[in-house]
């Protein structure tokens, strides 16, 4: 018993102090981020990759192998 006690004070602690942080209830998480990130970042061209190996096929028949 004192351990769960122990520990549901530690986790209700950690929240507590975790809700403090959260941001204001008035303004959206994406505005949030929107306006800390800056510009938009640009994103990599893909590049090919070469895959190794036979490529998957499902069976769809457990009895055939």
């Amino acid at each position: 018993m004192i351990l769960l006690a122990t520990v549901t004070l530690c986790c209700s602690a950690v929240a507590g102090t975790l809700a403090l942080f959260e941001p204001a209830p008035g303004r959206a998480p994406d505005e949030l981020l929107a306006d800390r990130a800056g510009p938009t970042p640009r994103t990599p061209a893909q590049i090919p990759v070469r895959v190794v190996g036979a490529p998957f096929e499902p069976n769809v028949n457990p009895r055939e192998r």
